[in-house]
């Protein structure tokens, strides 16, 4: 399926595993040139490189930390000098903790929402004036943040904060005619998931209506819906990615 992406630019945070690395692969897939981060090097960073390198790809990964400022500034500064402008946003870069409140400490509180939240809007802030007047920001949540999960309250409180900046911005970036939407995603086969005894993953692939768990590349579709102008009236919006939760 063509979604009209050639030649455009993107940035992916958290580019390098889970559904970050699917986003990239698909938006390169489609022609987008893109620019992703990740926090450290690893053999996923690797074979990343060389998976972009056989597809011909006009892509870039950089190390950067989303939750550090001057990380962001460099970042978004890579973005300009690589295309001068922006036309894709995707803010997946996350990061979990699973304990139960009482023992998460300050640090791990602070990490967390730093991670999954502030650094979306440190990312708007590096790029507000980079993005194209017609792109689309798409942000990655939960589907757990509007229901709630038992040692991931960190986490779900950052994702829940997200659905709020999504239908705000929108607001204030709709007068450019720009997009601003929320990826919601259930389940999903990443490294998270990898851990999971297997009463446990039989349990969340029974609450859902499909009976598995979402592959990476099933999140990353929508997400190229949403880039793409099929969706170019849909801003404010939370799309579910759930399997029916």
């Amino acid at each position: 399926m063509d979604f009209g992406l050639k030649g455009r630019s993107a940035l992916v945070t958290g580019g390098s595993r889970g559904i970050g690395r699917a986003v990239v692969l698909a938006l390169a897939q489609q022609g987008a040139s893109v620019i992703a981060c990740y926090v450290n090097d690893s053999d996923a960073v690797t074979s990343l490189v060389d998976e972009l390198e056989r597809l011909g790809a006009d892509a870039r990964l950089v190390r950067a930390d989303v939750s550090v400022e001057a990380d962001v500034s460099r970042l978004v500064e890579t973005v300009r000098d690589r295309y001068g402008t922006l036309d894709i946003l995707v803010n997946n870069a996350a990061t979990v903790t699973q304990l139960p409140l009482h023992e998460v400490g300050l640090d791990q509180w602070r990490q967390v929402l730093d991670t999954n939240l502030t650094s979306l809007y440190l990312i708007h802030r590096a790029a507000h004036d980079l993005l194209a007047n017609d792109a689309s920001v798409i942000n990655i949540g939960s589907a757990g943040s509007l229901r709630g999960v038992a040692d991931r309250t960190p986490y779900m409180t950052s994702k829940a904060g997200v659905l709020g900046l999504t239908r705000s911005l929108s607001k204030e970036l709709g007068p450019r005619g720009i997009r601003v939407n929320t990826v919601a995603p259930g389940y999903t086969e990443t490294d998270q998931m990898a851990g999971l005894p297997a009463a446990r993953r039989a349990q969340a692939e029974a609450r859902t209506a499909l009976g598995r768990l979402a592959q990476p590349e099933e999140i990353a579709g929508a997400v190229l819906f949403l880039a793409s102008d099929a969706a170019r009236y849909i801003t404010g919006a939370t799309l579910h990615v759930d399997g029916g939760i």
